[in-house]
């Protein structure tokens, strides 16, 4: 018996996926903003997330922590793999992969919204991976 579930985007939907692949990882694409007014623009009213540390955060907190990391010289060099994308309700995405910060491994799952003024993020979630024992 399998562990891992199959996980393929349907065809109808590899458009979508490789739009929302190049907005990940979320909050890390300066090409797509660098000010806290493009974050406020790019996450939805309602929009909190679950760190890999498993605590919830507000949209205001995200905000205000991006705010303070601004401006960031570095760029991160993290590699991300594995994308798969499921339409979840009209015009509603969950996009999910896997993100490699170094050592660190992190399972990323973010829920997408198109608007009439673009991508709009509602959730996200960061899931830490336990090394293999």
């Amino acid at each position: 018996m399998e562990m891992q579930p199959p996980r393929v985007t349907a065809p109808h939907l590899l458009a979508i996926l490789e739009e929302l692949q190049a907005r990940e990882p979320l909050f890390h694409r300066p090409e797509l903003g660098t000010s806290r007014s493009d974050f406020e623009n790019m996450t939805d009213s309602s929009f909190w997330e679950v760190g890999a540390s498993g605590r919830r955060y507000s949209r205001d907190f995200i905000l205000d922590t991006l705010e303070n990391r601004l401006p960031q010289r570095e760029v991160d060099t993290w590699e991300t793999r594995g994308f798969h994308c499921l339409e979840i309700a009209p015009d509603n995405y969950l996009v999910t992969y896997t993100l490699l910060q170094g050592a660190r491994v992190t399972r990323r799952a973010t829920l997408w919204r198109r608007s009439s003024t673009g991508w709009k993020v509602l959730y996200h979630q960061g899931t830490l991976v336990e090394p293999a024992s």
